[in-house]
């Protein structure tokens, strides 16, 4: 795991629950757990500071962090996605976004490219990205953070094709390619949660950083699917969608490990003495 990408995780999984803000030194404890040394995690923190998403407060000598307004954001889209519910029926509308932005905002053509496909959108076309879920009001949000409104339209609309709806899904998503990821997440942790499962079956006793350690990193492989995986509704998916399987198996999982790893990170967790 990066760095950054575990701060993230940790923040998104722990933090956000515990107040939102935590000192340096626990987290470069809870970050040691995973073999990474106090300067890696210091060069992490400042990089994400850099890019908006963290923000710092000094009090005597000891620094806390807490996460941004925009990365609060993040964590809350995230968190809905990751332990989401199941989908209410679909009205068979499309989100549609399109932007024409000049060359010389070529940069932030590209941020809004990754943010849209972060948000579960599909490339139709050059410049025009589908989602079956109403998400006009978050783009319009982020094209007036990039301060670009005036190059990006949004449509909601019924696909009135010669195709159905799930062909225009395979135009630009590739499931078969999602429920192989999927399938790799089952084998590689499949065998782990039924390891574990049968050591508490046997009254066998589990540290609580081994909870913390193994429930982080299951968090933090299973939001990849995050990047590629845009929550279709039912009615949009193949048949055989592996991608259930893995959800139960990620949950079932997760409330194994959840309460060691809470324990764990409370034991290290320390935020600022005047921190309500």
């Amino acid at each position: 795991m990066k760095p950054q990408s575990l701060l993230f995780t940790i923040y998104g999984e722990y933090v956000r629950h515990h107040g939102g803000e935590i000192w340096v030194g626990s987290l470069t404890r809870l970050m040691g757990e995973f073999g990474m040394s106090e300067q890696a995690v210091r060069v992490a923190i400042s990089r994400i500071v850099s890019q908006g998403w963290l923000k710092a407060r000094k009090i005597g000598n000891r620094s806390y962090y807490s996460m941004t307004p925009r990365g609060k954001k993040r964590l809350d889209e995230a968190g809905a996605r990751i332990y989401k519910q199941t989908s209410a029926e679909w009205n068979g509308k499309w989100c549609i976004a399109t932007y024409n932005i000049p060359e010389k905002k070529r940069a932030i053509r590209d941020q809004l490219r990754k943010e849209l496909s972060w948000m579960g959108f599909g490339m139709l076309a050059n410049s025009t990205w589908i989602s079956p879920h109403d998400l006009a009001e978050r783009v319009k949000e982020i094209a007036e953070s990039y301060n670009i409104s005036d190059h990006v339209e949004i449509f909601t609309s019924e696909y009135m094709g010669i195709g159905t709806d799930k062909q225009l899904v395979e135009k630009c998503w590739n499931l078969d390619e999602i429920n192989d990821a999927y399938r790799k997440f089952i084998r590689q942790y499949q065998p782990q949660y039924e390891k574990l499962r049968e050591q508490i079956i046997r009254n066998q006793e589990i540290s609580d950083s081994k909870c913390f350690v193994e429930k982080t990193e299951l968090v933090h492989e299973y939001r990849k699917f995050l990047f590629i995986d845009p929550s279709l509704p039912d009615e949009l998916l193949p048949d055989f969608w592996v991608g259930r399987e893995a959800d139960q198996l990620f949950r079932d999982y997760y409330s194994l490990l959840d309460p060691g790893a809470v324990r764990f990170f409370l034991s290290v967790f320390e935020t600022a003495p005047n921190k309500k």
